[in-house]
């Protein structure tokens, strides 16, 4: 039940969210979109088969999965909603624990909390994906307190 109309609604939701031209970017149109049975609404985004974002039936916003966390942070130029962590915490985030600010080396200074971000280590390699808890300045700031709520960490991704 693929439509012109679903594909523009998750692109211009994921410009919205993300910044302007993301969503051509990260849901190019050889996607395939999952709707739920019970309602109709869009629900997943899968691309070659592998989910990259679900669509939050709470707030209309997209959770962006490992894979596509991945696809952004090679794709979009100037890279945002990141978040920069220390090598030797690197191993645990990609476990899925949360980001203390204490372990944040560096991270876009235009999060918000509650906003998507995705956790790179020192190396640019994609950790986790998860939502914000503090401002992008008060992460690098901070020296107490979880700086990210992970969702996911790319070894419980299979």
């Amino acid at each position: 039940m693929e439509t012109p109309e679903a594909l523009l609604r998750i692109r211009k939701t994921a410009d919205y969210q993300f910044g302007k031209s993301v969503g051509e970017m990260l849901f190019p149109d050889s996607v395939a979109i999952g709707f739920s049975k019970k309602t109709g609404r869009i629900r997943h985004v899968f691309l070659d088969g592998k989910l990259l974002a679900t669509l939050r039936p709470t707030d209309g916003m997209f959770s962006l999965t490992i894979h596509g966390a991945k696809r952004m942070a090679t794709n979009l130029k100037p890279l945002r909603h990141w978040v920069k962590v220390s090598q030797d915490v690197a191993p645990f985030i990609a476990e899925g624990r949360s980001v203390f600010a204490k372990h944040v080396t560096d991270a876009d200074a235009e999060i918000r909390p509650m906003e998507e971000v995705f956790v790179l280590d020192e190396k640019d390699g994609v950790l986790a994906v998860g939502r914000a808890v503090l401002t992008g300045h008060e992460m690098k700031s901070f020296k107490r307190g979880v700086a990210v709520k992970v969702r996911r960490g790319v070894e419980e991704e299979s």
